[in-house]
């Protein structure tokens, strides 16, 4: 209920507004009414149109059905914009979804995702208690399963595990995390792996964003994002809002993060700042921009060499940054002048004019502060780690880090620094190396048996459809010999699995969420029961301790029961032994984090301290808070070996090369884009990986010309992504507004590309690849390349809310990616770039 006198926020009249603005193509001189008259188009076929509300009188207010009992503070887990929700509870029963007003980053908005959490409990598809199969080939949609008890399901987990651990293969055994795990569940799961002494503990950071975080890590010390939204604590200044120029590189924020874009929006209005994105397709945050340019897919490297060629012989660095700061600047000035990475050089490679190039860079260098951005769209190409480099060079050179309104603010999909437990007690088993980083090397190891035989696996999330290369996938799950799913739904990864483990959705349990751009952490209350037997996966893990310990023949119970406290169970004493034990976070206790209304930042070293917004910041508070990280950090600026920024250093060359690759990148992309360029040619021989030291991952050639032949067959270039605002990932696949308001798969195709293969907007479409095809719909479309088409990801073959919906099942795009194309340092998989051809259907 909301106190008298004051205005109620409405979601609908806050997407009103959302809508109202990205649909305008401010600032963008090209495409102007065929794009607008496209995106009406899209708006209407897609979303659907969203009535407008008076929020000027509060009709729900003193109204005995809906004025609720109480008001729970929770969190939207859909995207990393971090809404607070607060959540209106009337007899147990979720009445009403609210943002948080007072959270000036929020300003009591969120997008159409907010109301779809509540979709997930109360949905007649969830999975509600532990199954195991009894009968049917694994992935066949006629695989039958029987309920079974948590004990019983444990129970066999265990003794799988246990018995190729006593068989000497604890190596055979893996599990892969997601995104959409309660945070500190990996900190478990890897004590779990580190008792039963396999080394293949894997996250989902190599089908995310891990490649910005290791760059970022190689390059200033650590591995995040490194300015935050709204007012810095220390300095009482604004950080990212203070920005004078965003160059958003490979990232659709209005799409994917829409309530801090909108931040930035209401900032920039104030500031005037300017706004370049940098994308092949016109997205709605391109429709934002002062200039929207859209490069070849895969080639982003070659525009930001270009950049860093232009500001350097032009003399337009920050020339008393980089000499107190800045290590390996003159190496970096030979090397792009002996490699001749010219604007004129780059804008044959990208197809991005000359006179662009020199704008951008121009403008970026000038305009201080300035901050860059990037997602997905950087981070899977093939080149992501040495492209990611680059833009930190760029930043650095420029003085555009440690400093408010800079940075590189590059999407990353880890807790940052880790959250840490106590020490093992007892000895623990020695581990082997881990399989080669990317996430579709469990496979190949399935197949395979290189370089050793994966038998066992225990997923998170849905990697049927967040692999590269589905039908291989497909094969390597149909051979598993044993695997566990654990999740929400019957996804299409669960008609592989031996055992169905139900998961609690994020409005059922009492844990943290967190805003992965800029460190923020946000307290979240338990809203209502967990539906049916459904547990968090934290006490999945500490019961599968409990389970193993009462079955291992090799040690004591103790030896699992003592480093998996029951006590655990309880997330409050939970996130207290993550404080108390990782470094950076002392003063984020929970009660500190409960009474916000904003998130906190780390680190944040103690209950005074205000957390840190801007990374590197020359300010006390940041001294703080690095040596709180490592007391080797003392006096430290940046947290690199030398305190400085690593450009290039002895160093750094010697671990580079050991894979292939160099401190100083040469320009190479994916062999499948069109023409002939400096590619990628990976070796036979399995190197240890130097970003990735726990790993093995394929040494490789860089810099063999393409042959351009597979674009005799296949002569377009596809990439994918999210489809629109209202979906994130899979499960908003499984949600009644998900598939109303986008359930069709849309296929953007521009239309001259689309009149030459005889397809009209509307037609059902074939699109083909050399690993297979799918289906979808022609949406024809302006803004998009016409060498390029755009196909949306995570649409799957299983999402049974499509029956309600009489929308399509479709396969993976995912089928259409070679997995053998991977960034071999961060393990990222090239989803940015494939040949293609399409036909209609």
């Amino acid at each position: 209920m909301t106190s008298k006198g004051r205005k109620k926020t409405s979601r609908r009249s806050f997407l009103q507004g959302v809508a109202i603005s990205t649909a305008a193509v401010t600032g963008v001189e090209l495409l102007k009414k065929d794009v607008a008259d496209a995106a009406d188009a899209t708006s209407e076929g897609q979303c659907g149109e969203i009535p407008s509300q008076n929020t000027e009188f509060d009709f729900t207010e003193k109204s005995a059905a809906l004025q609720p009992d109480k008001i729970v503070n929770s969190a939207c887990q859909f995207c990393n914009s971090l809404c607070r929700l607060k959540v209106h509870v009337k007899d147990g029963r979720i009445v009403d979804v609210l943002g948080e007003p007072d959270d000036p980053v929020q300003a009591g908005g969120f997008c159409i995702k907010g109301p779809m959490m509540t979709e997930l409990v109360y949905n007649r598809f969830r999975l509600k208690y532990p199954m195991k199969r009894v009968a049917g080939e694994k992935g066949s949609p006629d695989s039958q399963f029987e309920q079974i008890s948590w004990d019983e399901a444990l129970s066999i987990i265990a003794s799988k595990f246990l018995a190729l651990r006593d068989a000497g293969e604890a190596r055979a055994i893996a599990n892969k995390t997601s995104g959409r795990l309660p945070r500190g569940t990996g900190s478990l799961v890897g004590r779990y792996f580190n008792l039963l002494g396999s080394p293949n503990d894997t996250d989902v950071g190599p089908v995310c964003n891990d490649a910005g975080g290791n760059a970022l890590a190689w390059t200033f010390g650590l591995d995040n994002f490194t300015n935050g939204y709204g007012i810095d604590g220390a300095t009482k200044k604004e950080d990212l809002g203070s920005a004078k120029f965003f160059l958003f590189l490979g990232t659709n924020q209005a799409e994917t993060h829409p309530v801090t874009f909108t931040y930035l929006l209401r900032s920039r209005a104030k500031t005037k700042a300017k706004l370049v994105v940098i994308d092949p397709r016109l997205t709605p945050t391109g429709a934002q921009a002062d200039e929207w340019i859209a490069p070849k897919p895969h080639t982003d490297l070659a525009l930001v060499l270009a950049m860093l060629y232009h500001i350097v012989t032009h003399n337009l660095y920050d020339a008393a940054f980089v000499q107190k700061w800045v290590l390996g600047f003159e190496e970096l000035k030979k090397h792009l002048k002996s490699n001749n990475y010219t604007p004129e050089w780059a804008a044959e490679i990208t197809d991005v004019p000359v006179s662009k190039i020199k704008f951008i860079a121009e403008t970026y260098a000038k305009t201080k502060p300035a901050a860059i951005f990037c997602n997905a769209g950087i981070s899977h190409q093939l080149n992501a780690f040495d492209t990611y480099r680059c833009l930190a060079f760029l930043a650095a050179i420029t003085g555009n880090i440690g400093i408010p309104g800079g940075g590189c603010n590059f999407m990353h999909n880890t807790w940052p620094g880790g959250l840490n437990l106590p020490p093992i007690q007892g000895k623990i088993p020695k581990k082997d190396i881990a399989l080669p980083v990317g996430p579709d090397y469990l496979s190949e190891a399935i197949i395979s048996g290189q370089p050793y035989q994966l038998k066992a696996l225990i997923t998170q999330g849905n990697p049927l459809l967040a692999c590269s290369n589905t039908t291989k996938v497909q094969q390597a799950y149909r051979q598993l010999e044993f695997y566990v799913y654990t999740g929400l739904f019957m996804e299409e990864s669960a008609y592989y699995a031996d055992i169905i483990l139900p998961v609690t959705s994020g409005f059922e349990m009492e844990t943290v969420y967190m805003r992965r751009d800029d460190r923020a952490i946000r307290w979240q209350q338990q809203v209502v029961a967990p539906v049916g037997e459904s547990k968090p996966d934290w006490h999945i893990w500490i019961e599968l301790a409990h389970a193993t310990a009462k079955l291992d023949k090799r040690n004591p119970p103790q030896y699992w029961q003592d480093n998996f406290p029951s006590s655990w169970k309880d997330y409050r004493h939970l996130w207290a032994t993550f404080v108390a034990n990782t470094p950076g976070m002392a003063g984020m206790t929970q009660q500190r984090l409960s009474e916000r209304t904003e998130p906190l930042r780390w680190p944040c070293p103690t209950v005074d301290h205000p957390g840190v917004s801007t990374l590197y910041l020359d300010c006390s508070s940041w001294y703080q808070a690095a040596e709180s990280l490592n007391i080797d950090n003392i006096g430290k600026r940046f947290l690199t070996p030398s305190g400085k920024v690593e450009i290039y250093t002895s160093e750094l060359q010697k671990q580079l090369t050991k894979a292939g690759h160099s401190a100083l990148p040469i320009f190479y992309t994916h062999p499948e884009v069109t023409g002939r360029n400096p590619t990628i040619e990976y070796l036979a021989e399995l190197v240890k990986n130097p970003v990735n030291p726990h790993a093995l991952t394929h040494n490789v050639k860089l810099g063999k010309l393409s042959t351009n032949e597979i674009h005799k067959k296949y002569p377009l270039m596809g990439t994918t992504g999210r489809s629109s605002i209202v979906h994130f990932h899979s499960v908003t696949h499984w949600t009644y507004t998900g598939k109303q308001k986008n359930g069709v798969r849309l296929v953007q195709i521009h239309p001259k590309t689309a009149q030459t293969a005889g397809i009209e907007n509307g037609d059902e479409i074939i699109v083909e690849s050399p690993r297979g095809s799918i289906k979808g719909t022609a949406l024809l479309w302006q803004g998009i390349r016409e060498d390029t088409i755009f196909v949306p990801n995570w649409f799957g073959s299983q999402q049974q809310m499509a029956q309600d919906l009489g929308t399509p099942y479709y396969e993976a795009a995912n089928v259409l990616i070679d997995q053998k194309y991977y960034d071999n340092l961060s393990g990222q998989q090239a989803f940015k770039c494939f040949a293609c051809r399409i036909t209609k259907a």
